[in-house]
């Protein structure tokens, strides 16, 4: 099963320092060689944001975030679990790499 494991950052900028890009390269090359990495990313802050609404006959397009918030998404892993209870556990190891808090969501099956 795939898991979306996000990271929440609270402080505009959420730049990982150099010891926690470290800790983080360490993270990522455990992922592939046990087979859970799937794909990951670093996001840019909230104010490069855009977001559009084509809901109507025109798309809408605006500038920012979706919401304003003092958390946000500032990255994410897609990691391969057998099960909820590792994804759990690969997203705790996660925090602690990249110092932020984590949430993990599973896919929905096809």
């Amino acid at each position: 099963m795939q898991y979306l494991v996000s990271v929440i950052a609270d402080e505009i900028p959420g730049s990982a320092t150099p010891q926690e890009d470290a800790a983080i390269d360490v993270f990522n090359e455990r992922l592939q060689a046990e087979g859970h990495w799937v794909f990951a990313g670093g996001l840019g802050a909230p104010v490069a944001a855009t977001v559009i609404d084509n809901r109507g006959g025109e798309p809408m397009f605006s500038d920012g975030p979706f919401l304003e918030s003092k958390e946000y998404l500032a990255g994410f892993w897609i990691i391969e679990a057998p099960d909820l209870d590792v994804a759990l556990r690969l997203a705790a190891e996660g925090s602690k790499a990249c110092n932020r808090k984590i949430e993990v969501r599973p896919f929905l099956s096809a």
